[in-house]
């Protein structure tokens, strides 16, 4: 069981909202200029937007939908501009000392936070930024996102079996299931580069599995890469970005996991991790539908991609 008692996403934005004193009912009054104020810096970009959509987004559909929006006026003959929702807002540059959260109890669930649906509302968002960037105009992408995934995961459990990587899935509940096929990932669709030596496994770039005395913040600081990672703990899970905690989502929702961490470098435009650059680029084209071009298509790619392609029969 892990040594760590509030969820800091939650409790970040808990403790912000406290120290303003901004109660819960005050948030719809927020401007955006508010939101910025109240959560400086890139780092809390999509914090912003989340809270922002929390209690705007029916607003801003109902402008968007008036006659006087559809025409360029506001009803007082002036122009209105009309506001992107797939074009995030430019951030600002960061406090040079920023407060640093204190993530020694970082996933346990909440106890007391006041503001329960941020950290989904996170991960929406950042779902939301993919689908602009991939398929804007698909209202039914991150359904289908997780269609594809299934599919892919389906196929994949047997070509574990088949390499060797993974037994007999028929006893296994789905999360047990799910942290076998992330660790067993990146050598059915292996890199040629070797991860760093204080890393460890290759999947240890995507994955962690904390153990019951181990801290978190220590794992995170001495982690030797910088690429999304997600920290499994007895009953939850985080995802963070180098040292820094981003999310945390029930341990059940672990099989979805993977497309939370690919969101993340698209929208943070990160670079894959030599380690596993051959498995990210697989999802990429393969659940993400989104095509390597040639310049970017390794060998070891085109090899694991053509190996996977003749067992499941393509």
């Amino acid at each position: 069981m892990c040594r760590s008692a509030s969820t800091w996403p939650h409790a970040f934005a808990t403790e912000k909202m406290r120290a303003a004193d901004i109660s819960e009912a005050l948030l719809p009054t927020l401007s955006r200029q508010d939101i910025r104020d109240l959560f400086p810096g890139p780092e809390h970009f999509l914090r912003r937007k989340a809270t922002w959509k929390l209690f705007h987004k029916e607003q801003e559909v109902q402008q968007a939908a008036s006659p006087n929006q559809q025409n360029g006026s506001n009803g007082r003959g002036l122009p209105t501009v009309q506001v992107n929702p797939c074009v995030s807002e430019t951030p600002r540059p960061s406090n040079p000392t920023p407060p640093q959260p204190d993530v020694q109890e970082i996933l346990d669930p909440p106890r007391t936070c006041s503001y329960p649906t941020l950290s989904m509302l996170f991960i929406l968002t950042v779902m939301d930024e993919l689908r602009c960037i991939l398929d804007r105009s698909n209202p039914d992408f991150i359904s289908d996102l997780k269609t594809s995934w299934e599919s892919f995961y389906g196929k994949a459990q047997f070509y574990g079996v088949f390499k060797k990587l993974l037994g007999p899935s028929t006893t296994q509940d789905k999360v047990t299931r799910s942290m076998a096929m992330m660790k067993a990932l990146p050598e059915m669709f292996p890199s040629p580069v070797a991860p760093p030596k204080n890393l460890g496994h290759a999947s240890e770039a995507m994955v962690h599995i904390l153990e019951p005395t181990e801290n978190p913040n220590t794992y995170l600081q001495r982690r030797p890469v910088f690429s999304p990672v997600l920290i499994i703990c007895d009953s939850s899970c985080m995802l963070a970005i180098g040292s820094t905690p981003v999310i945390t989502f029930p341990k059940e929702n672990i099989d979805t996991a993977v497309l939370y961490l690919l969101a993340y470098y698209y929208t943070f435009h990160l670079t894959y991790p030599k380690c596993i650059a051959t498995l990210l680029s697989v999802l990429q084209s393969e659940v993400q539908q989104d095509a390597i071009h040639d310049s970017y298509a390794t060998s070891s790619y085109k090899k694991a991609l053509s190996e996977w392609k003749k067992f499941i029969g393509e």
